[in-house]
């Protein structure tokens, strides 16, 4: 007799449901300084690797270039990041502001908040757990789109 545990109902679905509930509690604590959690993301990474050609940033954030673009304007218009010439002239690069880093570190605290209240709701066990989880499934399914596009 086969006892093995069979999915039930739709992938896509229950990561859908879990991302929304998830993105309510941390834009419960990131909200507060003003943006949201894709923005402090967005920012976030900018701060870490910028300045950076607009292209690379879309392919480090697993993104589609024009979604990226889109979500850089009221990042710029807010005076958190420029965009300048590259080392050619078909290049651009995007970098922080001082006002930028400034609202990613406010930004980074409110995150803690919201990581340290997840760790306590879910138990920091489950949420390494989930971590490796989603890690290997995205590795996986990575590997299964190269092999595709090869």
């Amino acid at each position: 007799m086969n006892n093995a545990i069979k999915p039930q109902g739709c992938t896509n679905l229950k990561l859908r449901q879990l991302d929304r509930v998830v993105t309510r509690h941390y834009d419960q604590y990131v909200g507060r300084t003003g943006l949201k959690n894709t923005q402090y993301a967005l920012l976030s990474h900018v701060v870490r690797l910028g300045p950076i050609r607009p292209g690379d940033l879309a392919r480090h954030m697993q993104m589609d270039a024009s979604t990226l673009t889109r979500n850089l304007q009221p990042l710029a218009a807010q005076g958190l990041l420029t965009t300048r010439a590259g080392p050619d002239a078909r290049s651009r690069l995007v970098q922080a502001t001082e006002a930028g880093v400034a609202k990613r570190a406010e930004g980074q605290r409110a995150w803690k908040l919201a990581q340290t209240a997840l760790n306590d709701r879910l138990g920091e066990v489950c949420v390494a757990e989930l971590h490796l989880l989603l890690d290997a499934c995205i590795a996986r399914l990575a590997e299964d789109a190269e092999e595709d596009a090869g």
